[in-house]
């Protein structure tokens, strides 16, 4: 009996955990519902506490190359102090609300690049157990939304999206990473950028939007990068001509003009300067109206599903040295 209680302890016909998510994407700093269901392993044990971690694939710079880590975004305590029989079944449903800086995950239903995760976490006689880990699908508020349709109608390509890990100076960023919207600029305007990256920093007041522009080289310039920040409230949303909004935006930016102050750096926690690295996939513009981007090099949404165990091989390890 103390042999099957101590196999239990390390795992070995210890408890069994599925978590399951509503259905649909859900939306920074939205509701996200669902319910976690245990059974019972091969002897009776308290079930001290459960966690959701929301998780994510981030890009950080090395000294020589890129790589990718896994950072814990938020964690929520759904559950604990009651005792779970041997073979017996327990659902604990829970309602939590998502960080507003959630990145975006998919529009119009196609997959953007980034990659979330919602791990389930059991403690259980003072040891966790990692049991369960599920895809998160995350839609963009009405604002980003309305921004991103109209830079398809002004004529920009998006090219990807990936989530960086670090921090925007000047900002009021709040979790370690960020997403990248890399978008290529028309006809019109290639000759003066190389492509535009946009950052959101959603928060409950509004969206503080980054927009950096990679310029190219003149007959008597340098090519450079601009960097912009500009503001817009959730409840105008509805109300507001967003492809002048947006057009007014890129012309400002493109000319190198500055009418909100400094701009934002980019960097780390060292205060490197931020460099972008390559996208993770082609997503080509197709947001105009009533028409969804598509994927073009990169995974739609039931790939994600299938090989997010693959792509958060090895978070064990990096885990603790990102929470640290």
């Amino acid at each position: 009996m103390v042999f099957k209680k101590l196999l239990g302890a390390l795992g070995v016909g210890g408890p069994s955990v599925d978590t399951v998510l509503q259905p649909g994407p859900a939306l920074p700093g939205g509701l996200l519902s669902g319910e976690v269901r245990l059974r019972g392993g091969g002897s009776d044990v308290t079930v001290d506490r459960i966690s959701l971690l929301l998780v994510a694939r981030v890009e950080r710079e090395g000294q020589e190359e890129e790589d990718e880590a896994t950072v814990v975004l938020e964690r929520f305590t759904v559950g604990g102090g009651f005792r779970l029989a041997e073979e017996a079944d327990h659902t604990v449903p829970f309602t939590v609300t998502l960080p507003w800086e959630t990145p975006i995950t998919e529009l119009h239903g196609q997959h953007l690049g980034p990659v979330l995760g919602i791990r389930t976490e059991l403690e259980i006689a003072g040891a966790r157990d990692k049991g369960d880990l599920d895809a998160l699908a995350v839609g963009p508020l009405p604002a980003q939304e309305a921004i991103l349709e109209a830079f398809g109608q002004l004529g920009y390509a998006f090219r990807s999206a990936d989530l960086e890990l670090g921090h925007i100076r000047g900002t009021g960023q709040q979790l370690p990473c960020y997403q990248e919207i890399e978008i290529l600029p028309p006809a019109g305007h290639a000759h003066a950028v190389n492509e535009i990256e946009v950052t959101f920093i959603a928060a409950p007041g509004g969206l503080e939007i980054v927009i950096e522009a990679d310029k190219r080289a003149g007959l008597f310039s340098e090519g450079h990068d601009t960097v912009h920040r500009f503001t817009a409230s959730h409840h105008a949303a509805p109300q507001t001509d967003w492809n002048a909004q947006v057009d007014a935006w890129l012309k400002e930016v493109i000319a190198g003009h500055e009418s909100h102050g400094a701009p934002p750096s980019y960097g780390d926690e060292h205060g490197d300067r931020h460099r972008s690295g390559p996208g993770a996939g082609a997503v080509v513009a197709g947001v105009a109206a009533g028409v969804a981007v598509g994927v073009v090099g990169g995974m739609v949404a039931a790939e994600v599903v299938d090989e997010i165990g693959d792509a958060f091989e090895g978070e064990e390890d990096e885990e603790g040295e990102d929470e640290g």
